[in-house]
C-alpha cells in the first residue's frame, strides 16, 4: 500500500498519519511539540515514529513522500520562519531536517494551506473552485483558494488572516504586534476572553468554578451549549471580532465557501451562526447572502490529512517529469 506521510506541527500538539492516496488516515499518533526543546529533536522522533508504524499494520507500507503543515511554514523554501505560537525562534529548514532521514519528496507549507488542500482534494470543497479554511487553534491560520489553486504569494506566505489586525489598540500578540485577529478567535483568544469577562461581570456562572489554569476552549463550549449566559456573551464576543474580519477577506478574495476547522471549530453553530450575523452585516451589498460558512467534513484528521493531501498533489503535478520512488517502513 502507498501512503504519503502527513505532519501537522501545532503550537501544542504535533500529530502525524498515514494517509491513502483516497485521503484515509489508516494510522494516526501525536506527541506534544513543546516537549523537544529544539527542531531537531523533533523531527528525529516523528522519523522514528514513521519508521515504526509499519509494525502496526499488517500490510506492507510505502511511504510516496513526506507533507508538512506548519504555522509560518513556507512552500517555497521548506522552512518554518519566525512562528510566534511554536517554541523554536528564527528559521528552521524543516525540508533539510527530514532529509537527512529518508531520501523521498518532502513538502511543507502553512498549515492552513495543508488543510485547504485536504479540503479540496478529500472534503468538502470537490466542487468548490474559490474557498478559504481557517483554523481556529492555538492560533488562526487560513488558506485562500482561488480556481483551484492555493495562493502562496511571492514570498510563500500570502494569506495570514490571523495576523490581520482588528484593533491597532488591542490585545499583545505573540507576533510582537497588537491587536491581531488570532488574540480574539483562537482557542487561546476566547480564553483570553473568558478571564475578561470574569473580572467584569458579576453574572453568575459556571465557568468561575474553574481556575484560570483550568479553563479551556472545550469548558466554554459546554457551559455555553448548556446554556451559560455569560460563555454565550463571551462566543457572542468572538463571533462579533471574527465575523467583522470575515466581511473584509470576502471583500478581497469573494469566496464560495469559507471553512472551519481547529479547536475552537468544533463549536458550531454556537461560534459560526453568530459569526454570519456579525459577517453579513459588515459585508459590502454585492456579497451578501452569497458566502457559506461551514466546518470541516474531514473531522479531526483535517490537518494530517491535508498535509498529506499536499505529497499527493505534488505526484500529480509533477508525474509527467519526476520519478517518485517510494519507500519501504517494512
Amino acid at each position: 500500500m502507498n501512503v504519503a506521510i502527513g505532519i501537522d506541527i501545532g503550537g501544542t500538539n504535533t500529530v502525524i498519519g498515514l494517509i491513502t492516496k483516497n485521503g484515509n488516515c489508516i494510522h494516526e499518533e501525536a506527541i506534544k511539540t513543546k516537549s523537544f526543546k529544539s527542531a531537531e529533536q523533533l523531527v528525529t522522533t516523528l522519523c522514528d515514529k514513521i519508521k515504526l508504524a509499519a509494525a502496526y499494520l499488517k500490510e506492507k507500507i510505502e511511504v510516496v513522500g513526506i507533507g508538512i503543515g506548519a504555522p509560518n511554514g513556507n512552500y517555497y523554501n521548506g522552512t518554518i520562519e519566525f512562528a510566534p505560537n511554536l517554541p523554536w525562534n528564527g528559521v528552521t529548514n524543516l525540508s533539510k531536517l527530514f532529509s537527512k532521514h529518508f531520501s523521498i519528496p518532502i513538502a511543507v507549507t502553512n498549515d492552513a494551506n495543508a488543510a485547504a488542500m485536504g479540503e479540496m482534494l478529500f472534503g468538502g470543497a470537490k466542487e468548490v473552485d474559490n474557498f478559504v479554511v481557517i483554523t481556529l487553534g492555538t492560533g488562526v491560520g487560513s488558506g485562500f483558494v482561488i480556481n483551484r489553486d492555493i495562493v502562496y504569494g511571492h514570498d510563500g506566505f500570502a494569506g495570514e488572516i490571523g495576523h490581520v489586525i482588528i484593533d491597532p489598540e488591542g490585545r499583545d500578540c505573540g507576533c510582537g504586534r497588537k491587536g491581531c485577529l488570532e488574540t480574539y478567535a483562537s482557542v487561546t483568544g476566547i480564553v483570553r476572553t473568558t478571564h475578561i469577562f470574569l473580572g467584569k461581570s458579576a453574572r453568575k456562572s459556571k465557568l468561575r468554578d474553574y481556575s484560570s489554569n483550568q479553563l479551556s476552549g472545550r469548558i466554554i463550549t459546554e457551559a455555553a451549549r448548556n446554556g451559560d449566559e455569560l460563555a454565550l456573551e463571551i462566543f457572542d464576543y468572538t463571533a462579533q471580532k471574527l465575523g467583522f474580519c470575515l466581511a473584509n477577506l470576502v471583500a478581497i478574495s469573494s469566496p464560495d465557501q469559507i471553512i472551519f476547522f481547529g479547536g475552537l471549530a468544533k463549536a458550531g453553530d454556537l461560534l459560526l451562526k453568530p459569526t454570519k450575523v456579525y459577517m453579513e452585516k459588515n459585508l459590502l451589498n454585492i456579497f451578501q447572502n452569497k458566502i457559506t460558512l461551514k466546518a470541516s467534513e474531514l473531522n479531526h484528521n483535517a490537518s494530517v490529512i491535508g498535509a498529506g493531501a499536499l505529497i499527493w498533489k505534488e505526484i500529480e503535478l509533477k508525474s509527467h517529469t519526476t520519478s517518485y520512488v517510494p519507500i519501504s517502513l517494512n
